[in-house]
């Protein structure tokens, strides 16, 4: 009797909505938020744009100062028939409460082909209820301007879009900035009773914020009142829907050295759907005459623009913004400030080394002082970031390396092999390409046999220098060079997720014999200027590894065990295992199949959660440890992102936190476990059996299991629970991995769940859902 009951509750547990696990086809997703950031002290409502959001709870924000909390659930809006009638009528008679003419839209005959009926509203018609939307609430109270935007969106806007399932749902979310809040970029993630949502970038700023009120894509329609031009310093807030142009007028003086910075891309780096993958805005500035002062339409390599511009007189200017090739959408959101607000152009060193005082020159816009102190503190990331601030006003941030390798500055005239700077390795010079075909040369003595490395760094430290780099002997015979490195695997970009342009050079070489070399460092694009710094590694190589860990957020029920993806960036000949182990987490966290063999640059493996749910989203860290030269490298695991661009290519996009929510009911369970520590050895053209403890639970036939993306040749030929114990066969023929070869094989717990088929009533639909993992199964194929 015991053993039927403890069976009966476990398969109601998984059967249950709230177990769906997170490789299960409804996770939910979030695709815009607008608007994507908000003022120091204020309180905004954002709308959350993504799909499987309906049971929203909670949202949690990274970083201190923000709260947020949902307010409110609405599908995507599409007016028909009698409720478009209604909301015309109402939306009518408000604005002939505001002018004292009848509102436009009563004046609005019918669509081509529809009935009489269908026109405006019959005297003797009764009270339609509207439906549950954002943009419907209130509007017997809209101001004048309001109004205009939820006729336009409503009426013109809506009607041009298309349909997009990924974007069909929307959270309003009431988002609370605390008045000493640090400026800059956090990650909103909403939890539902399906899971954990992706992280977006919401951003915290210094400036008065509007949001766009259409119409404002050029000259208004008779009758329709404009903005009032705005006081700078300003942010606007919009979106880009499709054909749209967004127009936005302010006041500025004369000699105002005016920064006009877009974040779109920034917010939302990659779009699936899209070519090209992203929102890729234009900016461009007026005066009161509609003539044309500026415009631009990306910052150097980077998409989102940045204009700037002395202001020649007093006045009303008017800034535009549309997308390229006027695509548009809810998600082509943007925030562009403007003001003479502070801006770094350009930075000498890109940084310092490890615990050594560095300072760095900086040149740019309305900045208040010329250095910037860099932070070279030991234990912290390779790539960093600084802002010069000086009270409210926060210059944009610029990133700068710390190593621990010896440092020079480049020392001109170094141009030709004859001048060339002589340098003794290991080093890394700081230098600058100063003008448009500049050519920096750098000499050492090396030996037979001997191994170097040149690597530069700029293209990701945000300098516009495309580098090239050569490697010659004493007689000027060039014996390696290289333009651009990328490391990538297959389609999926690895290295910096926001980087489509993998501008920096990498070289390995070995030397043929004694005597005098030549590295020359140029800018292949033969560009130049005091904004062109680079930082130029010349070393021994290095044998290192990083690590970057997907996705970063999970939601999974107590107990059980989700899949995660490691993947490992081997640099300079490093090539042995690396084992991964969670860094100080909370108690009941644990990790399977943690440790990348050698030779492999990704591998996934599971992570455990403990066996009572958890209150609230926990941030977890992950670490790799290896062995290098007798000592051991201790590296994070960048929690990141799997992102699609333009239908075909993967990022890895990094996130600022590896979020983990544990759900259940109270009692929990205890979490299934491997009864051995040892790989599974699977004979070649054999079989052998994976045990795991899993005490009192048992498996009710409603669940089965299956191998999550097996290698080829591997497969789970039969499961088996008793006493406590379960265990899968496992085979592999002759297609298996070769003898010796290592790897994690994954197993995923699913259930058929039966639902009343609400188009056939007396009959039922199943639906298979995803429930869980087992921990990773670490496994070896062996010879017979």
């Amino acid at each position: 009797m015991r053993m039927i009951r403890s069976l009966t509750l476990l398969a109601l547990a998984l059967l249950s909505t709230e177990a769906l696990g997170q490789s299960g086809n409804v996770t939910p997703h979030i695709g815009y938020l607008y608007p994507a950031g908000g003022k120091q002290g204020t309180i905004v409502n954002v709308m959350a744009g993504g799909q499987y959001l309906r049971l929203a709870r909670q949202v949690y924000v990274t970083g201190e100062g923000v709260h947020a909390e949902v307010v409110d659930y609405a599908k995507q809006l599409r007016l028909k028939g009698e409720e478009r009638i209604e909301v015309q009528r109402q939306l009518s008679e408000r604005w002939a409460e505001l002018t004292g003419r009848e509102g436009p839209l009563m004046r609005r005959r019918p669509p081509r082909g529809k009935p009489a009926e269908e026109g405006p509203v019959q005297e003797d018609a009764g009270p339609v209820e509207l439906p549950h939307h954002p943009l419907l609430n209130n509007l017997d109270s809209l101001s004048l301007l309001e109004l205009q935007h939820v006729m336009r969106e409503l009426f013109t806007s809506k009607e041009k879009m298309q349909r997009n399932r990924q974007l069909a749902e929307m959270v309003v979310i009431e988002v609370t900035i605390d008045p000493d809040a640090p400026p800059g970029d956090r990650e909103l993630r909403i939890e539902t009773r399906m899971g954990l949502t992706n992280p977006l970038c919401f951003q915290v700023g210094t400036l008065p914020e509007l949001q766009e009120l259409e119409p404002n894509d050029g000259e208004p329609p008779p009758r329709a009142t404009k903005m009032a031009p705005a006081d700078l310093p300003v942010l606007f807030n919009g979106q880009i829907k499709p054909g749209d142009i967004d127009r936005f007028r302010f006041q500025a003086r004369k000699g105002q050295q005016l920064v006009m910075e877009v974040s779109a891309r920034r917010l939302i780096p990659f779009l699936a759907d899209a070519v090209p993958g992203w929102f890729q805005p234009t900016l461009a500035l007026y005066d009161s005459r509609g003539n044309e002062l500026a415009f631009e339409d990306d910052y150097r390599f980077r998409p989102d623009p940045v204009l700037f511009y002395t202001v020649p007189a007093d006045g009303e200017y008017e800034l535009e913004i549309h997308d390229a090739i006027y695509r548009g959408r809810e998600d082509f959101v943007y925030r562009v400030s403007v003001g003479e607000e502070p801006f770094i152009t350009g930075m000498y060193p890109l940084g310092g080394r490890e615990d050594a005082k560095a300072v760095a020159s900086v040149t740019g816009w309305n900045l208040p002082r010329r250095r910037l102190k860099l932070d070279t503190r030991p234990g912290g990331a390779r790539i960093r970031q600084a802002s010069l601030g000086d009270g409210e006003a926060l210059s944009n941030g610029v990133a700068y390396a710390v190593d621990t390798l010896p440092e020079c500055n480049e020392k001109e005239p170094n141009d030709t092999a004859s001048d060339a700077q002589a340098v003794t390795l290991p080093l890394i010079v700081n230098g600058l390409i100063a003008e448009s075909g500049d050519v920096d040369v750098f000499a050492f003595e090396g030996h037979a046999g001997d191994e170097v490395v040149a690597e530069v760094m700029a293209r990701r430290l945000g300098s516009p220098v495309d580098s090239l780099v050569r490697l010659t002997d004493a007689a000027g015979q060039i014996l390696a060079w290289n333009d651009d490195h990328e490391v990538k695997e297959g389609y999926l970009r690895t290295d910096m997720g926001l980087l489509t342009h993998h501008a920096d050079s990498y070289l390995h070489a070995r030397l043929p014999q004694d005597g005098l070399y030549r590295l020359h460092m140029s800018e292949a694009q033969r560009h130049g200027g005091e904004a062109y710094a680079y930082r130029f590694r010349i070393s021994a190589p290095r044998p290192r590894f990083r690590l970057l860990v997907t996705p970063s957020s999970l939601s999974l029920r107590a107990g059980w065990a989700t899949p995660i993806c490691v993947y490992a960036l081997r640099e300079e000949g490093f090539d042995r295992d690396i084992d991964v182990v969670l860094a100080d987490a909370p108690p009941g966290f644990s990790l399977s199949g943690a440790t990348i063999p050698a030779g492999r640059d990704h591998i996934h493996m599971t992570l455990t959660v403990p066996r009572k749910p958890q209150d609230g989203p926990v941030a977890v860290k992950i670490e790799g440890r290896a062995e290098i030269d007798g000592e051991t490298m201790r590296q994070p695991a960048i929690p990141a992102e799997d992102m699609m661009q333009a239908f075909l290519y993967r990022h890895l996009v990094p996130s600022q936190e590896f979020i983990v929510a544990v759900k259940g009911d109270k009692r929990g369970g205890a979490p299934i476990r491997s009864a051995k520590d040892d790989p599974v050895r699977i004979p070649e053209g054999g079989t052998a059996g994976a045990h795991f403890q899993i005490g009192r639970r048992p498996m009710p036939p409603e669940v089965h299991f299956e191998l999550l993306d097996p290698p080829e040749g591997i497969t789970l030929k039969n499961v088996a629970a008793s006493r406590g114990m379960l265990v899968l066969e496992l085979a592999a023929d002759g297609g298996a991995l070769e003898a010796g070869g290592r790897n994690n094989l994954i197993v995923g717990a699913f259930a058929e769940l039966a639902r009343p088929d609400p188009r056939d009533k007396g009959t039922t639909r199943k639906r298979t859902i995803s429930v869980g993992a087992l921990p990773a199964i670490p496994f070896e194929v062996v010879e017979q």
